[in-house]
C-alpha cells in the first residue's frame, strides 16, 4: 500500500501548468517517528531534486541537532511539504504552495505514519494546515506559544488522525530560510528557549 501510495505522488502531474513543471520533491517511509511538515520546495531545491537541499536545509538541519546522513534517511523523517512542487516566483518570493496538492495527497500519506511522534511545523501555511492557525493570524505570537502544541491527541486531531492510540508533539517554527535573519535577531528566546527543547525531542524521538 505505501509503496504504491509514493509511487502514485512521485508520478503527480495535477500542477501541469506550474512555471518549471511538476517535479514532486517529498521524502516518506511509513515507520518514520518525525514529520517535517513545510511549505514547498524552493528553485534549488526543485533542481536538486531533495527537500531542503539548500540554505534553509543547513539551518533546519542545524535547528534540528542532526547531520546531513540522519536527516535523509526516511525511517527517521518523513518530508512532507504542503506543495510538493515548485510553485514558480511571486512578487515577494516563492509563490504560495498549490493548495491541490495538500487536498489529494496529505491525509493518505499521514495516515501510513503509524509510529510517528513528533511534527516539526515550518512556516504559515503548514502552521495553517496542520494546527488550524488562522490566516490572520501572525507567526511569532504562534512560535512564541510553542509548548501549548505539546501532546495533542492525534485521534482528536483531523489533519493527522491514523488510528493510532498515541499524542504527537508539536513544534511550530518559522521558516529557516535566510530571510528570516532579522527575525532571529529580534527573538532571541527562540534559539535560547526553545531550540534546545526541539533537539531534545528529536533525540528522543530518534532514540526510541
Amino acid at each position: 500500500m505505501t509503496a504504491d501510495l509514493v509511487k502514485q505522488v512521485k508520478g503527480c502531474t495535477l500542477c501541469e501548468d506550474l512555471p518549471l513543471g511538476p517535479k514532486p520533491i517529498f521524502q516518506f517511509n511509513s515507520k518514520a517517528r518525525i514529520l517535517i511538515a513545510g511549505q514547498a520546495p524552493g528553485r534549488i531545491t526543485h533542481r536538486r531534486g531533495r527537500p531542503f537541499d539548500d540554505a534553509s536545509g543547513v539551518r533546519l538541519r542545524h535547528w534540528l541537532g542532526v547531520d546531513q546522513d540522519s536527516f535523509y534517511k526516511p525511517e527517521q523523517f518523513a518530508i512532507l511539504p504542503m506543495g510538493f512542487c515548485y510553485p514558480g516566483k511571486g512578487q515577494s518570493g516563492d509563490l504560495p504552495p498549490r493548495p491541490e496538492c495538500a487536498k489529494t495527497w496529505q491525509h493518505k500519506l499521514l495516515k501510513e505514519l503509524k509510529e510517528l511522534e513528533l511534527v516539526v511545523v515550518i512556516g504559515k501555511y503548514a502552521l495553517q494546515w496542520h494546527l488550524g492557525i488562522k490566516r490572520s493570524q501572525a507567526i511569532t505570537p504562534v512560535v512564541k506559544e510553542w509548548r501549548k502544541y505539546h501532546q495533542i491527541d492525534i485521534n482528536c486531531y483531523q489533519n493527522l488522525g491514523n488510528g493510532v492510540e498515541k499524542t504527537v508533539t508539536y513544534f511550530p517554527l518559522p521558516h529557516p530560510s535566510p530571510r528570516n535573519n532579522l527575525w532571529l535577531k529580534k527573538n532571541p528566546w527562540f534559539q535560547g528557549e526553545l531550540l534546545p527543547e526541539l533537539r531534545l525531542a528529536v533525540q528522543t524521538a530518534l532514540e526510541n
